[in-house]
């Protein structure tokens, strides 16, 4: 397990998922509002819009919500002016981190995402430099106890490219075009989806064995996807399963 999926992962062992649930909904109306704004408010003639809203009923956010969203962005209602920035650096033991950004200020941002990698030991790079690692994919999460063989033919029948054990949650990974289509054929077909996303994932992958090394880059990320103008972060460590275990502990 590594990078985004590990992340995921611990996050929901923790509890932190549902405790976060309020920010994440606000950080994927900030992302409905800017794709409104740049393509208009129609899902299908603006794929981007469409993405956004397939995310936002992913997590379970309501249609009310959805649409006052889609209401500031396409000037209906009040809404601020958002910029798109990529940060790129390295948490500690070199770790690529590549964070997407929505801000109405720019110098604010930086200076607070800047300020976070010197007090907690990691380093700024400069753009493109670990960014060449990662591409984006489709990622649906499995949980429970499943048949792996049911899974895996629901999930290519669907569209998916692969399903992976990651330790009591099943990855099932896809071509970001389809990843919410695939979610809702296995919702369909009696599984249980814990998310589904299309985050950005590196092949290029860091191993971590030390649990105080663990414990440091989870850390970074979560201080860092605490902001509330960071929308997502998306790492290469491969922590072993025993070390995430024991952090998760």
């Amino acid at each position: 397990m590594s990078g985004h999926s590990k992340w995921a992962t611990i996050k929901h062992k923790k509890g932190a998922a549902d405790k976060a649930r309020g920010k994440l909904f606000a950080k994927i109306a900030r992302q409905i509002e800017v794709a409104a704004k740049a393509g208009g408010g129609d899902i299908d003639s603006n794929p981007t819009l469409r993405t956004a809203v397939a995310k936002a009923r992913a997590a379970r956010m309501t249609n009310d919500a959805i649409d006052r969203a889609v209401k500031r962005g396409t000037g209906e209602a009040g809404a601020e002016t958002y910029e798109s920035i990529t940060y790129e650096g390295y948490a500690p033991g070199g770790v690529a981190l590549l964070i997407d950004v929505l801000t109405d200020n720019r110098n604010r941002t930086g200076a607070e995402v800047r300020s976070i990698f010197t007090k907690m030991g990691g380093s700024m790079a400069e753009p493109g430099a670990v960014g060449w690692q990662f591409s984006r994919r489709g990622v649906v999460m499995v949980e429970g106890v499943v048949d792996e063989e049911k899974l895996l033919e629901a999930a290519l029948e669907a569209g998916a490219d692969d399903v992976v054990d990651d330790g009591g949650v099943w990855r099932v990974m896809t071509v970001p075009s389809v990843a919410y289509d695939v979610k809702d054929a296995l919702e369909a077909a009696g599984f249980t989806v814990e998310s589904a996303d299309t985050p950005m994932v590196s092949d290029n992958l860091v191993p971590v064995t030390s649990i105080e090394d663990a414990r440091k880059i989870l850390r970074i990320m979560e201080a860092i996807e605490d902001n509330d103008d960071v929308q997502d972060v998306y790492s290469n460590f491969d922590i072993a399963d025993e070390v995430m275990e024991a952090v998760a502990g």
